[in-house]
């Protein structure tokens, strides 16, 4: 029997794919605005063509979204560089800073660590789903002990959202 067909899918940010269509068209944008502009004024030059390369490749580094996926007892968020990954089976701290710009820190008891936007968790309700069961997990099994208000303060905003949105989706709002 195939192993790979008894592991189960895993849930990734269903809005990823469009933020990096969207990253991607502003860099292409900026990329083909530069050289129409060179060019009409004649300064175009193969330096200034590699700088407005690089450029873009920094405006796409800056606007590509890190892409979270999630399985049963772990998340995990892949950059352009790194890979970030913990056992939310075995998580020891969930932190939330800033209120603005706000990010969830994850560590669990391997010492990896995790930091991600909860807004991705309130758009992508499986990806919560997934996370909650093991927040539900780790505090069954004792390993968590600090940041169970982040995270019921965090269920509280998504179960608001989620709500919003039926009550809008049957036109009652």
């Amino acid at each position: 029997m195939d192993g790979s067909r008894l592991r189960p899918t895993p849930t990734g940010d269903r809005h990823w794919h469009d933020s990096a269509r969207f990253a991607t068209g502003c860099a292409l944008t900026f990329l083909a605005m530069t050289l129409v502009v060179d060019w009409d004024e004649h300064t175009l030059t193969p330096p200034r063509a590699m700088l407005w390369l690089v450029m873009t490749a920094l405006l796409f580094t800056i606007l590509l979204p890190q892409r979270v996926t999630a399985g049963p007892g772990w998340l995990a968020v892949r950059g352009l560089v790194r890979r970030q990954a913990v056992r939310t089976d075995a998580l020891v701290t969930v932190r939330q800073y800033g209120d603005v710009s706000a990010h969830l820190t994850l560590r669990d008891t391997d010492g990896r660590r995790l930091e991600l936007d909860p807004r991705i968790l309130v758009a992508n309700p499986l990806l919560w789903h997934e996370l909650d069961t093991g927040v539900r997990r780790s505090r069954a099994g004792g390993t968590l002990l600090e940041g169970i208000e982040v995270v019921e303060r965090l269920r509280l905003q998504i179960d608001d959202a989620e709500a919003r949105a039926v009550l809008k989706a049957s036109g009652i709002l």
